[in-house]
């Protein structure tokens, strides 16, 4: 099986997938259920319901409030205890509505029935139907950027997409929620992929997987062996393969230039395989966009497993489904542990983008103490992008914004490569966040004066 990668740096984390063979399960419902505003990236939704309205599953809870925005829908049916602030994965109050949840009463327009709706009999979808579909089902990026998916189909003023990459690479350590999603609804899946090439109005379509997911391979190319639009990409095991950037230059071999280029800039709309049937059940059912597949794993967690979690559903919930936690000092993480951030409450809420929750011991988590940087170069080696992170870190740390801004810190795409190499043990990517959210921040003060 011959496979692709992308060119630039890359590492080989221990994979730890121990749930790939765990089938998924429907999570319980939560008793009391919060869904934070801020489930995708821009404006928060603005919430439209107030205390003690009763809502069902599939009610609209929060609609969007600007271009670059998604509504936010209700996963459970019941009462609304309140409209308030809630801790989301950030750490941080953010608006939220909190309902206590009563039966399962679902809104009668959600097609329920496990019919597979094929897009070859529906004519009637054109692609600006397919997106505005899309839109309204608050369909998010759910691979953990949550970019709000329509916007993707509508390329901007200069670009023009030829093809949709679909992203089941899950090179990230741990998490195999897209693995079991891919195994387990392909059908749907590839109806997702036919309906996303539809509305980009692009004839090509590729869906990329390691090769340490061969079922899912074999499983796909054998459904879409007829099909001569769609093609499995078979990709070698490297993280972070599955940064958008890397994986539009392993599927087509094409760099994706520096901020503001994305990767329709260059002809690809990239889309999570969990985005892809999530607009399947969006533009085929009528189904908003309210649970997600979601790991809950670590090495002492009882019993991880994969589940169907509706959003809303407290981490602590799940964490106990799979054992409760163990004993001693753990690390909560939202997402695995190399990009994913540590959450400061058990009562955080899974969201839109919530593929992983990650457990980790204080042994697994302890970080060691700093050394001085040895100028080994082997975080240049490794970084994606063709960065120097030991200067990023350093001038960063010095508060230097003018310099790592000239060093193209924007183009950081934080996956910790540079860290996880350095034998110093220095923070880098806690210093370049700092450094990059810093002179984003100075960016868009600027174009704001203009």
């Amino acid at each position: 099986m011959k496979v692709r990668t992308f060119k630039i740096g890359g590492i080989h984390p221990d994979e730890n997938k121990l749930t790939n063979d765990a089938i998924t399960k429907p999570a319980p419902l939560p008793k009391v259920a919060v869904f934070p505003m801020s489930q995708h990236i821009g404006a928060p939704a603005k919430p439209i319901v107030k205390k003690g309205d009763k809502v069902k599953v599939g009610t609209m809870i929060g609609e969007a409030a600007g271009f670059v925005s998604a509504p936010v829908f209700s996963s459970v049916s019941g009462t609304v205890l309140k409209v308030d602030n809630a801790i989301d994965a950030s750490g941080y109050l953010r608006p939220a509505v909190t309902i206590t949840v009563e039966g399962d009463e679902w809104e009668e327009t959600i097609d329920r029935s496990v019919k597979l709706e094929r897009l070859e009999d529906h004519p009637e979808l054109t692609p600006e139907e397919i997106v505005e579909r899309i839109k309204r089902a608050g369909v998010v990026g759910m691979g953990g950027a949550c970019f709000p998916t329509f916007i993707k189909l509508c390329p901007p003023p200069g670009s023009k997409a030829e093809c949709v990459i679909i992203n089941g690479v899950e090179c990230e350590p741990y998490i195999t929620s897209d693995f079991r999603l891919m195994v387990e609804k392909a059908d749907q899946l590839i109806e997702g992929v036919k309906i996303l090439m539809k509305g980009a109005k692009v004839e090509k379509g590729y869906i990329g997987i390691e090769d340490n997911k061969p079922e899912a391979i074999r499983l796909l190319a054998e459904k879409l062996k007829d099909n001569k639009n769609i093609e499995v990409v078979p990709l070698a095991k490297k993280y972070p393969q599955g940064g958008e950037k890397q994986l539009v230059d392993a599927v087509i071999g094409r760099q994706v230039p520096a901020p503001p280029a994305i990767p329709v800039s260059v002809g690809a709309v990239v889309q999570n395989a969990g985005t892809a049937v999530a607009v399947y059940e969006a533009v085929m059912k009528n189904k908003p966009l309210f649970e997600r597949y979601t790991t809950v794993t670590g090495k002492q967690i009882k019993n991880p497993g994969n589940f169907l979690v509706r959003m809303g559903t407290s981490f602590g919930e799940l964490i106990e489904l799979c054992g409760g936690l163990p004993e001693g000092d753990n690390k909560i993480l939202a997402g695995g542990p190399m990009m994913g951030k540590a959450v400061s409450s058990l009562d955080t809420p899974v969201g839109k983008g919530q593929n992983c929750i990650t457990v980790l011991t204080d042994a697994d988590a302890h970080r060691k103490e700093p050394d001085p940087c040895i100028r080994c170069g082997k975080c240049v080696g490794a970084c994606p992008m063709g960065l120097e992170p030991y200067l990023l870190a350093t001038c960063s740390a010095k508060h230097m914004w003018e310099k790592v801004e000239s060093e193209d810190i924007v183009s950081c795409i934080e996956c910790g490569s540079c860290q996880f190499t350095c034998p110093s043990h220095r923070p880098m990517l806690d210093n370049i966040r700092l450094g990059k959210s810093t002179v984003m921040g100075i960016i868009r003060a600027r174009a704001a004066k203009k």
